[in-house]
């Protein structure tokens, strides 16, 4: 089993970074294998709603949002995390997940999915749920912890000081490994994910 965890923010060794280092630490004891991936601090394109990826099965910009797609595909969890910017995740990460989302749903779809975020106060809830409703709309059960999944501080070294925060990611990681795992039993007992068709009524005439 393999988890990957997304770091939306600037910072390849941040206050996100350590967050979710504090959650692989728990998955690794359950020997499930992890991966950070960092999303490149280069320009990424928003989605333009040019439904290419509806004939192509990926999205239309060729960047670091089908590599990760590609990944996605043979992960069995995920984790995405991101610094607080105004109570709200990064523009980085949501124009990261609005085109994974929407290019590669299938490679998501019944996958446990948890959010977490960083910040120096507040804002952290709602910038929570903004990422968890990616998860809502594809059938993905939401990993929670004993806690909200949140970290504060202003840097790393603040993050370290933050024993709560760490601890709640460290159970995070716990859940996630369970659920991994009741999922894997359940496989190897005969039940399989349902197939549920979408139906799509439109109002405006």
């Amino acid at each position: 089993m393999k988890v990957l965890l997304v770091n939306g923010g600037p910072h390849v060794k941040g206050c996100t970074n350590r967050a979710l280092q504090e959650i692989e630490k728990a998955l690794n004891e359950e020997e499930i294998e992890t991966m950070i991936y960092h999303i490149p601090n280069k320009e990424l394109q928003d989605c333009i709603a040019c439904l290419n990826c509806r004939k192509t099965g990926k999205c239309v910009f060729n960047d670091c949002v089908n590599e990760f797609t590609a990944l996605a595909k043979e992960a069995d969890g995920f984790v995405f995390g991101s610094p607080v910017y105004y109570a709200h995740p990064t523009g980085k990460l949501l124009s990261f997940m609005d085109r994974a989302f929407y290019s590669a749903k299938g490679n998501f779809v019944h996958k446990p999915a948890a959010a977490i975020t960083s910040s120096r106060r507040a804002g952290s809830v709602t910038s929570m749920d903004v990422i968890n409703k990616h998860f809502s709309i594809s059938e993905m059960p939401i990993i929670t912890s004993n806690y909200w999944n949140e970290v504060h501080g202003h840097c790393r070294e603040d993050v370290e000081k933050d024993e709560e925060g760490l601890a709640t990611m460290y159970a995070l990681g716990k859940n996630m490994a369970w659920i991994l795992k009741c999922i894997e039993a359940g496989k190897k007992a005969g039940i399989e994910s349902p197939q549920n068709v979408k139906k799509t009524t439109n109002f405006i005439k």
